[in-house]
């Protein structure tokens, strides 16, 4: 922490009638909301809109009367490392070399009293924003993005007012983060991380063939070290070359935490993923604690949480999870994503509509190269009243450049990517949640295989879930419908919150951390943007 300096200096409350300091500031805060901005060092002021408004509410007098609230925000500012966010972007260094002028100065320079009140209530702004809605915006990663709430209901500039006036600075900024288990165990990862940067990290485990319970090898001693280091092996003293039964279980929990295949067997995935330098490891928690800073949505009793990355969905009532199920998510190139919507009905026997752009990219360049394509896919042409063209009427060739004027639409089977229920949910991006017939594929570790929309292997059971009346709808009954053969639509008793997000790490049920892949390759734009200097403007501040 900072010295006690910063507490040996108050500023007085009374104000004589020939201060300069009103004025000053005034001036200053005009200066803000100019082209020009106010500048100091490398640091510029990037609140317009609430500090002009906070400074016109005091009649631009000195916010910061007492020191011990100076020495509280400054300690704060300084432990925002411990969240994965740099002191720095809140003036850290340009405050702590401010006040030691001021000090030194015994308060004689007005202008320097002015500036470290500005730029220590720029800090608090910008922290305020940041603790609650992330540094950068969402929505210029996410285009899509809906889940960020108002903060606590109330304008920004009464919400600042009240936390400088009430004196409970410490509670209050802490109160502003996330305080759900998933941040508060990410930060707990953060720390014990950094311990183990900090202690010299983790040496690479030599490449060779793969490592199996029962192998001799002159690796093993450092492999053992290794998972020793991040409390997957217990005892990292043997030198043993043997891989035995307790090596083995440490490489399963390695594995688990990692969402690798849990065979204990360290081949190639394993072996890389033991390999990655812990700075990465850093950045993977800093990058979702930024997530988690975004996530202001906060739905209460019954909702659905589909983690994309790490390719499951989960049904929360209650905060309890009642089920769990692998899904299969968009490839790369047609990336499932982020949102909140809330499903509304599910279909039994659903048809298949085919999305526009699969139609143009997939399915008519398909049909130009083997004229039976449709009809081995049980496709059929309908107009837009729903009714059935002749494939023989199509003059495919005509659509090379032009917009294809009818919807293709597989009726109900077997063969229907839907599979036999799906789960609909209003957005504008064609997302639903279905069955499918591809069972094989839920097998794979990674599940990056459909074209957006999220495959669940357990929908039988998500339906009764969300149906919520077992005497009409269980398993039995719902396995009736689906024999049928007919077309179901049913409407859930009431919509149910459903939220896709996407997770790179996360926390086991013992508190782990875990760390996933990064199927869309997304980590790298927050860590950019975190290891960037604020912007000004930046959330319309």
């Amino acid at each position: 922490m900072l010295s006690l300096i910063f507490l040996e200096m108050a500023i007085p409350a009374a104000v004589a009638h020939d201060d300069p300091v009103p004025a000053i500031i005034k001036a200053k805060v005009e200066q803000i909301g100019s082209a020009q901005g106010l500048h100091e060092a490398d640091h510029t002021i990037a609140s317009v809109t609430v500090l002009s408004e906070l400074y016109k509410r005091k009649n631009f007098q000195l916010l910061w009367q007492k020191s011990i609230d100076i020495q509280d925000l400054l300690n704060e500012i300084e432990a925002i490392k411990k969240d994965g966010l740099d002191p720095d972007d809140y003036h850290f260094e340009l405050l702590h070399s401010l006040h030691k002028r001021r000090s030194n100065s015994g308060a004689s320079d007005p202008d320097l009293l002015v500036n470290f009140d500005l730029f220590l209530t720029d800090g608090l702004i910008r922290l305020f924003y940041h603790l609650t809605r992330g540094k950068l915006d969402p929505e210029i990663l996410h285009p899509q993005w809906n889940l960020t709430g108002h903060i606590n209901g109330h304008h920004p500039v009464d919400t600042i007012e009240k936390l400088i006036d009430t004196g409970e600075l410490i509670q209050t900024i802490r109160g502003l983060k996330p305080q759900g288990f998933l941040y508060q165990r990410l930060k707990a990862g953060l720390k014990e991380y950094i311990g183990i940067q900090t202690a010299g990290g983790w040496h690479h485990v030599p490449e060779g063939p793969i490592l199996r319970l029962g192998d001799t090898d002159p690796r093993v001693p450092a492999l053992r070290r290794r998972l020793a280091i991040t409390g997957d092996q217990e005892d990292d003293t043997s030198e043993s070359e043997f891989y035995d039964d307790q090596l083995e279980k440490a490489v399963v929990r390695f594995q688990y935490r990692h969402r690798l295949a849990t065979d204990g067997v360290v081949g190639k995935n394993t072996l890389a993923a033991l390999n990655v330098p812990v700075a990465a490891r850093i950045d993977q928690i800093r990058a979702n604690l930024e997530r988690a800073r975004w996530v202001q949505y906060k739905p209460t009793g019954s909702f659905l949480l589909v983690d994309i990355a790490g390719y499951r969905a989960f049904f929360y009532r209650n905060n309890k999870v009642l089920w769990s199920s692998r899904i299969q998510v968009g490839n790369p190139v047609r990336r499932t994503p982020v949102f909140r919507s809330e499903i509304e009905h599910l279909v039994i026997n659903p048809t298949w509509t085919v999305p526009s752009t699969i139609l143009h990219q997939d399915i008519i360049p398909a049909v130009k190269n083997n004229p039976d394509y449709l009809k081995k896919r049980s496709l059929e042409i309908i107009d837009n009243s729903d009714n059935v063209i002749d494939l023989d009427r199509i003059n495919w060739s005509k659509y090379a450049n032009r917009r294809f004027p009818y919807k293709l639409r597989q009726n109900p089977g077997p063969r229907n990517p839907l599979g036999q229920l799906k789960f609909v949910f209003p957005n504008s991006h064609q997302v639903t949640m279905h069955d499918t017939p591809s069972k094989w594929l839920f097998m794979r570790q990674d599940r990056t295989f459909s074209s957006g929309c999220i495959r669940v292997e357990q929908p039988f059971e998500l339906a009764q879930i969300l149906l919520n009346n077992p005497e009409t709808w269980n398993q039995e009954s719902i396995k009736t419908a689906v024999d049928s053969s007919k077309t179901m639509l049913i409407n859930l008793p009431e919509p149910v919150p459903v939220l896709l997000l996407y997770w790179t790490a996360g926390v086991g049920q013992n508190g782990e951390i875990h760390f996933k892949r990064d199927p869309y390759n997304r980590d790298r734009a927050v860590l950019e943007g975190l290891k960037t200097a604020f912007e000004q403007g930046k959330h319309s501040l």
